[in-house]
């Protein structure tokens, strides 16, 4: 798998804001950008998983921790058809 490496500047202020380190904030935006593109629909639960870093079944289990609904986009769909 080809990865592309993406520099953010965090200011050291929301650092001490969050109490974390520089990789445990990385992980969590990671996390949070997956779940968020997983939700809008840019991503499928596959990629997103990919982008946080972990298995496809594990980041579908997480999805609680952030109020959504794993399955929306195939609730979406089954509802536009019988509509």
């Amino acid at each position: 798998m080809t990865t592309r490496q993406i520099v953010l500047e965090i200011p050291e202020k929301v650092l001490l804001a969050e109490k974390t380190d520089e990789t445990s904030f990385a992980r969590e935006l990671r996390m949070l950008a997956a779940v968020k593109l997983f939700e809008m629909g840019r991503l499928s639960s596959g990629r997103a998983a990919e982008l946080a870093g972990m298995p496809r079944v594990e980041f579908l289990l997480s999805l609680e921790r952030y109020k959504v609904f794993p399955l929306q986009s195939e609730l979406i769909d089954l509802e536009s058809r019988h509509a």
